[in-house]
């Protein structure tokens, strides 16, 4: 069967703006990591229960995937979808670090998706799979429209493309599994100081490769500072910027 790319992402800036009920609402730069990603494809299997094969270390039901086979199912009612996954385990071959900050759950359920999708001509449009999408996570709108670079707000389910080349990047993972809810708590405790819209439209204006050269790590990314009080072990690498609530930091490979 057909193998699909589930790429991961970087966050160029993290900037709160506010709060929506519990929800923090942000401001935020994406843009895909070309040279890193998941694959995921079908291969058939002999028992009807939902299968996983890969590296992960969740219950299956707390997979992201799962949650968007389900979400996908309560959409469609397919019954198509139903022996597709009764009789295909899903694979992945999992590069992409968990609990890094590199979005790579919320890239396999948007693969996962567009993998359904097309194999069964579902015939759902990029608007119907992202609403589906964002039923399992803020960051998966992104990863289901398939940009290389975008401006991220609302909660996330705003995704809107930026036009500018991708930048190569070279990425760290130190083993450190950091817990988005728990930086959040802190920073919304410690730390709040949302932007203004003014603010925020001036860096959704801006080239990453700007922000890169103008923004020192922390200043690009409300969580870092957030991300080092609640984790000791988690140290700052000169140089190198902090991508979501972490733990990993990224740098251009070339100059930019």
């Amino acid at each position: 069967m057909k193998r699909y790319k589930a790429f991961a992402k970087v966050n160029i800036f993290l900037k709160i703006t506010g709060m929506r009920g519990e929800y923090h609402t942000i401001t935020s730069r994406f843009m895909r990591v070309s040279s890193l990603f998941d694959t995921l494809w079908f291969e058939p299997k002999s028992t009807p229960e939902f299968e996983i094969r890969g590296n992960f270390d969740c219950e299956i039901h707390s997979n992201t995937i799962y949650k968007a086979y389900k979400y996908l199912l309560a959409y469609t009612r397919s019954n198509a979808l139903s022996t597709l996954m009764e009789e295909n385990a899903v694979c992945v071959d999992k590069q992409i670090p968990s609990y890094a900050g590199l979005g790579g759950g919320s890239s396999d359920a948007a693969t996962y998706l567009h993998l359904c999708n097309d194999t069964l001509h579902l015939g759902l449009s990029i608007e119907e799979l992202s609403e589906i999408g964002s039923s399992v996570g803020a960051d998966v709108p992104f990863f289901v429209y398939g940009y290389e670079s975008a401006n991220v707000s609302g909660i996330g389910e705003i995704v809107k493309p930026y036009n500018e080349k991708l930048i190569d990047f070279e990425t760290i993972t130190p083993p450190i599994q950091i817990s988005t809810p728990t930086v959040y708590r802190y920073y919304r405790k410690s730390l709040y100081a949302p932007i203004t819209t003014a603010e925020a439209s001036t860096l959704e204006a801006t080239p990453s490769r700007d922000i890169l050269t103008t923004m020192e790590p922390k200043e690009a990314n409300d969580l870092y500072k957030a991300a080092l009080e609640c984790y000791s072990k988690l140290a700052e690498k000169e140089g190198w910027f902090f991508s979501g609530s972490g733990s990993s930091f990224f740098r251009a490979k070339e100059k930019v």
